[in-house]
């Protein structure tokens, strides 16, 4: 019993491994749909900010990282403000992912 029951964590373990985000994917996704507007390293593009009039957070902030993933896909598929929804973007979980590799 004991044997099945580990077997059973490992493949629980693999198929999640096989799932997970994968930060470099979303770098390519975010870089094709998100840099412009959030800088490459997450920091805004004051251009951009200025155009737009808006107030963008830093994607490094503490506000941001502190968000649930939930929080962050529900604002890159359905937008925010003056930020539309970004559908070009098809693995959401990736670019958060991404997003999370700029935590300071």
């Amino acid at each position: 019993m004991r044997m099945y029951l580990t077997m059973f964590v490992l493949t629980l373990a693999a198929a999640a491994a096989m799932y997970a985000a994968d930060a470099k994917a979303g770098k390519a996704a975010y870089d094709t749909s998100c840099k412009s507007c959030h800088g490459p390293d997450g920091a805004p593009n004051p251009a951009v900010a200025k155009m737009m009039k808006v107030e963008m957070k830093d994607l490094k902030s503490p506000e941001v990282q502190s968000m649930s993933n939930e929080a962050m896909e529900t604002i890159i598929t359905k937008g925010k403000g003056k930020m539309k929804a970004i559908t070009a973007v098809k693995s959401v979980d990736d670019v958060v992912a991404h997003v999370r590799s700029f935590k300071k």
